[in-house]
């Protein structure tokens, strides 16, 4: 049974995104490329994260292969045009291009929002479908970031996203990218309101989401992305005193070979961290 928060929220007109501004490229030359066999050839090490099933060799899996190419808005159409099993394909994928790639404040928040309002629609006609509870929760856990977390919370929306991710762990209790994710929640609410505040209104503890961190690394311990989400929640949770252990994981997290796209992409970000 879904979580009773988790209803869609309505897009208006002026969110919508011009189909005819072509989203940008992928930026680096050296990650890694896939096809439709060696994508399936690879599928276990690739989704090791999510725990999803591999689609049957044809067009949704040309799909994944661009996808973990880089080819960010071909993988989206191809999701979107198969319906269905294809939509965690194109949620997916325009939620790791929003994140990453956008540079247009307006038509990264408003992605954001179409994947969330996608992934409801998904959800109110399947409740146990865990991959789109998980691309709702993150969809709207970005689009929070986007408009601050305090205001985010004012709206309601820090409970969608808590509650998503939390049934997310009960269909899918090895969805290493889902523990990590409500982790980062409970960290960045911390951070915010402090530990009181949170604990008492928003459910919120320091010690929970050191081990929801710690479990989810040992799920997936070689996610560059899950590394620095640890390293920025030990900062938010504890400050200075773990500067150098989060300097650690970030420059584990630089150091790592990418396996797909989105992984060179947050090992640059690793990069780029150490040196600020």
């Amino acid at each position: 049974m879904a979580h009773p928060d988790l209803h869609s929220f309505s897009l208006q007109a002026a969110d919508t995104v011009p189909g005819s501004e072509p989203w940008v490229a992928m930026p680096y030359r050296d990650a890694p490329r896939f096809d439709a066999v060696t994508v399936l050839q690879h599928w276990r090490r690739l989704h090791v994260g999510h725990g999803m099933p591999p689609p049957a060799p044809g067009p949704l899996a040309e799909g994944w292969a661009l996808y973990h190419s880089g080819e960010f808005e071909l993988a989206a159409n191809i999701g979107l045009r198969i319906g269905g099993e294809g939509l965690v394909l194109a949620n997916q994928a325009t939620a790791i291009y929003a994140n990453y790639l956008e540079p247009r404040e307006a038509c990264r928040q408003a992605l954001f929002k179409q994947v969330a309002e996608r992934a409801a629609s998904q959800v109110e006609e399947e409740p146990e479908n865990w991959q789109a509870l998980y691309w709702q929760a993150y969809a709207l856990g970005r689009y929070s970031q986007g408009i601050s977390v305090a205001r985010a919370l004012a709206q309601g929306l820090g409970s969608k996203v808590k509650g998503a991710l939390e049934r997310v762990i009960e269909l899918q209790p090895r969805h290493a990218a889902a523990h990590v994710a409500l982790a980062a929640f409970h960290a960045e609410v911390i951070d915010k309101v402090g530990a009181l505040v949170g604990r008492m209104t928003y459910g919120v503890r320091a010690e929970t989401a050191m081990a929801l961190f710690q479990h989810g690394l040992e799920l997936h311990p070689n996610s560059p992305g899950a590394l620095m989400e640890y390293a920025r929640g030990l900062l938010m949770l504890e400050g200075e005193a773990r500067t150098a252990e989060a300097t650690a994981l970030y420059e584990r997290a630089a150091s790592l070979e990418p396996l797909d796209a989105r992984e060179r992409l947050d090992i640059e970000l690793a990069r780029a961290g150490l040196s600020d």
